[in-house]
């Protein structure tokens, strides 16, 4: 059974820079598990060009407000209780009006030191 706390893991290897805030990775590839799961934060007023090329990701809001905006010029809101899931290797502008938190489940699992480089003009992905 592996038993966890966002306490244990801030400040250790799992408390990552994502890019544009933390990603706190409870699970990571070397759990077994198959899959991540992060307890993440978008910093207010951030925009992030991303994709995942060799990742699907599910995303579950549970604080603050943003949008997911798709290339093609879809926007969805995402406010609390808000899940989107990029499905497709969906690339995609994602901005946090204000400091949002998500719970994120990656498929197949981080290696767990992936960050992005979001000060590009193109996406960034893991």
């Amino acid at each position: 059974m592996i038993v966890s706390s966002l306490d244990r893991l801030i400040g250790t290897e799992r408390d990552v820079a994502w890019g544009n805030g933390q990603s706190r990775r409870f699970l990571i590839e070397s759990d077994g598990m198959g899959y991540t799961l992060t307890d993440t934060i978008i910093d207010a007023g951030s925009e992030s060009l991303l994709q995942y090329n060799n990742h699907l990701e599910a995303c579950y809001c549970i604080e603050g407000t943003g949008e997911v905006e798709t290339l093609d010029g879809k926007v969805f809101p995402i406010t609390v209780g808000t899940m989107y899931a990029l499905d497709k290797h969906d690339k995609h502008y994602l901005r946090a009006t204000t400091t949002m938190r998500l719970v994120c489940i990656f498929s197949p699992a981080l290696k767990g030191n992936e960050s992005h480089n979001v000060t590009d003009s193109q996406e960034s992905s893991y």
